[in-house]
């Protein structure tokens, strides 16, 4: 069969090696003059340190069919994620853990004290909560609050608090312990050499072509036998029913001689300073020596319509919006859409390689079966 995959990021990378392994005719196309996605990697020209072009990615995962996945195709070299944030003058460890807390507070805590300490902050009048705000009141109680999640979260989001759902929050956990590795998961890691040049190996098989600044149109798919959409799901359908929302960045480059801020990331959790945090990307492979350093500051907004869309936002306000695209790509055929993009989820990088790869294997099992490739091959949305 002769499949197109509109994408070279992790999606149609790894579902476009799956299925030519099988012996399909594997078609990529992608907008950009680059593979990889949001992932792509590349060596600055200035200072030689290895770029993250589109903001870090820190690859993470309890998954080990993944991580085997991953390392087939890279080494990947030991990493921990431990980020910083400036705060009210102060530079403390996140996630909020135990140090944090012992500093904020001017405390000596131990880890059952921290634990009954911070229970007597929360707010208890809120049973269930149902924004950001609530469950960080519920869950930390307002001095934390205000200094570690509040700004950050206004400025990341466009928005106050209170009109995201508490379970953004979630994801954020509070440790009792001095703990300061930003992820829980058994695997963690960076490739030696960068996403895109893993990327580039999982790419290399004779029946897969790829071709770069080539934008999709729809009678593209009269001649393939099957399309896997990873751009935009609003995308897809010209935006007929109106655009639905996504966070960008702005990136402001800069560089400084030998180190700059002593850790990968910093975040800035006040409102006062624009910026959501400053990466110095030398630190995301220390492994390396490079005489100087190159920073990047981020600042998040609206995404326009000639921007890169990064972070889909589930707003009450556009859920119709979404059912009504939901239920138009459901009902395609000859059509699969994946990725962050494409089913409109936050996604992480190891849940994007696993459901890539089932989506593959369901594609084969449909296949042989003579059936038709649902839309979606799981409720995702």
């Amino acid at each position: 069969m002769r499949i197109l995959l509109v994408g070279a990021g992790l999606s149609g990378a790894v579902i476009g090696r799956h299925l030519a392994e099988a012996g399909h005719d594997i078609t990529i196309i992608d907008g950009r003059d680059h593979i990889g996605g949001n992932c792509h990697t590349e060596r600055d020209d200035e200072t030689g340190v290895m770029v993250h072009v589109y903001g870090p990615h820190i690859f993470h995962t309890d998954d080990k069919g993944v991580w085997d996945y991953v390392n087939r195709f890279a080494k990947f070299m030991p990493y921990k994620n431990r980020v910083k944030t400036t705060s009210q003058g102060q530079v403390f460890s996140l996630p909020i853990n135990l140090h944090t807390i012992n500093q904020f507070y001017g405390k000596t805590m131990r880890p059952d004290e921290a634990r009954a300490f911070i229970a007597s902050l929360g707010d208890d009048s809120i049973d269930e909560p149902h924004s950001f705000e609530e469950q960080a009141l519920k869950f930390v109680g307002p001095d934390l609050y205000e200094a570690f999640l509040k700004g950050y979260t206004e400025k990341q989001w466009g928005c106050s608090p209170t009109e995201l759902p508490a379970s953004i929050l979630k994801r954020l956990p509070v440790r009792f312990n001095y703990d300061d590795n930003y992820f829980f998961h058994a695997f963690q890691g960076i490739p030696e050499e960068g996403y895109t040049a893993m990327i580039e190996r999982i790419l290399d098989h004779e029946k897969i072509e790829v071709t770069l600044e080539t934008w999709f149109f729809p009678d593209m798919a009269e001649s393939y036998d099957h399309v896997f959409w990873s751009g935009p799901l609003d995308g897809y359908f010209g935006y007929a029913h109106g655009r639905l929302g996504y966070r960008t960045l702005d990136f402001e480059r800069f560089t400084a001689e030998d180190d700059y801020q002593g850790c990968a990331v910093m975040n800035y959790g006040d409102r006062s300073v624009p910026y959501t945090r400053i990466t110095e990307h030398k630190h995301f492979a220390p492994w390396e020596q490079h005489e100087k350093t190159v920073c990047y500051r981020e600042f998040s907004r609206a995404c326009m319509p000639d921007d890169i869309p990064y972070y889909p936002i589930r707003f009450v306000d556009k859920e119709t919006t979404l059912k009504t695209y939901v239920e138009r790509a459901k009902a395609c055929e000859g059509v699969t859409f994946v990725g962050r993009l494409g089913t409109y989820r936050y996604l992480d990088m190891d849940v994007t390689i696993r459901e890539a790869m089932d989506t593959a294997e369901t594609f084969l099992e449909t296949t042989r079966k003579g059936e038709t490739m649902p839309a979606f091959v799981q409720e995702r949305l």
